[in-house]
């Protein structure tokens, strides 16, 4: 069944315009409530990040999951891996979070999380969409569910994170300088870096509900390549505003992508003989990356992009490493979704037991140039599916005659079309992405 709500990351949108009202909110918490509740008593954490819009998602969630009987615990302002996390612990049928991750202030969206910190099934999502289609009720009186808040939610997600790394690891005498994005890391992120030993510089954590993600985080690099060279830093560590992905800046100021992250994780596990398999990266992966896993022997697969196919991927392989080039990286030996905390950590980890500087971390990886052009299109045209597309992109891929690859797609989260280009030369690949990238615009006029 073709899902009416829910996309590759839940259900998001801007801000005021259906879905994303507080009627809707109301509704899907109860719709939510309902569905949980079907397995006996339920109860559902509830988190969100920094935007002024959380405080009027999370009553209008928290009286439709009450009005269900569903019981609700406030984590208030926290990273989307700590609630999956905090969902595990504390035993409960579901945790949901109130972010739209990288986007700016006025777009929202809800995510929610099984009890085992993991996305919800399919089955589950499309009960929950029936539900939003029947007429709401309310339980009786006595049964209707009860709402507390988690005061200590903060601290165990550092514990925890700091549990990600051998208890003698300390990382004194380094120098990071942090860019929290004004988001849901803004808190932890800064404790667990000090409490591991490092000299922290925090950017970007005084949140004030408008400036999430606005020009910082991982999305916004500048401030902290400026930073980091001008505090003369180790390494910078940049957030996106709900704390799953990361991005970082070597000592030069050079940005140090997901793929290059992933790639140091995986050759750290792979040389202490715990990788178990090889590492799942997305069709937006880097061909550099493949190439570098292959020299040491290490297999590598492409799922469709989204941190869900490569969550699917890697439990169907019982493999524990996989990302994004956009930062979202999975570890699960220590966890079940992307953390980025805690995949900086394991980059950090590596990085001491190398004996390396970030900057000579990344160099056995050699990626190949990649042009990533954004179209915006509106309307019921399928840009990606048009015959003048499909034959340009079939036209450029055999000139390209086995050096490179086109690849364009809809992003799951935006109305856009995301044009790239990858190949061994530079100028033949942005002028092919440029191409494509002006016809899709022209398709969509």
């Amino acid at each position: 069944m073709t899902k009416k709500y829910f996309g590759t990351d839940g259900i998001r949108g801007r801000v005021g315009v259906y879905p994303i009202t507080p009627d809707f909110m109301l509704k899907l918490g109860w719709a939510a409530g309902m569905a949980f509740r079907s397995k006996g008593a339920c109860r559902i954490l509830v988190g969100k990040d920094t935007r002024i819009s959380g405080y009027m998602f999370e009553s209008a969630l928290e009286a439709g999951l009450s009005a269900a009987g569903a019981d609700v615990m406030l984590l208030g302002p926290m990273p989307t891996p700590a609630i999956a996390y905090l969902t595990r612990t504390f035993h409960a049928e579901a945790g949901i979070v109130i972010s739209a991750s990288h986007n700016p202030h006025d777009d929202n969206g809800i995510k929610f999380f099984s009890g085992e910190g993991t996305k919800l099934p399919d089955d589950v999502e499309l009960m929950i969409e029936e539900l939003l289609d029947a007429p709401m009720t309310v339980v009786d009186s006595d049964k209707l569910g009860k709402v507390s808040r988690i005061n200590d939610a903060p601290g165990r997600y550092i514990e925890f994170c700091k549990s990600s790394v051998p208890s003698s690891t300390k990382f004194s005498g380094m120098k990071i300088v942090l860019d929290c994005a004004h988001g849901a890391t803004y808190k932890v992120a800064p404790s667990v870096f000090k409490e591991l030993g490092a000299q922290v510089v925090v950017l970007s954590a005084q949140p004030d509900g408008l400036n999430i993600n606005e020009n910082c985080g991982s999305t916004h690099m500048g401030q902290l390549q400026a930073a980091v060279v001008a505090e003369g830093a180790d390494l910078g560590i940049a957030f996106d505003g709900d704390g799953d992905r990361v991005l970082m800046v070597d000592h030069t100021g050079a940005v140090v992508d997901g793929d290059e992250l992933l790639f140091i994780i995986a050759r750290d596990l792979h040389e202490r003989g715990k990788l178990q398999g090889g590492v799942v990266g997305t069709l937006m992966s880097n061909l550099g990356l493949e190439l570098a896993l292959a020299d040491l022997g290490i297999e590598f697969v492409r799922a469709n992009v989204g941190d869900r196919y490569v969550i699917a991927a890697l439990q169907e392989r019982n493999w524990l490493v996989g990302g994004e080039n956009s930062g979202h990286i999975v570890c699960f030996h220590h966890t079940t979704t992307g953390d980025a905390i805690i995949a900086a950590l394991q980059v950090l980890l590596s990085l001491r037991r190398r004996d390396e500087s970030l900057a000579q971390s990344r160099q056995a990886l050699r990626k190949c140039p990649q042009v990533l052009l954004n179209v915006r299109f509106a309307g019921g045209v399928d840009p990606v599916e048009h015959p003048a597309v499909k034959e340009a992109c079939a036209r450029v891929t055999a000139a390209m005659n086995g050096r490179g690859r086109v690849l364009l797609r809809k992003s799951g989260t935006e109305p856009l079309v995301r044009v790239m280009v990858e190949g061994d030369d530079e100028n033949m690949v942005r002028g092919y992405a440029e191409e494509l990238a002006k016809l899709v615009s022209e398709v969509c006029a």
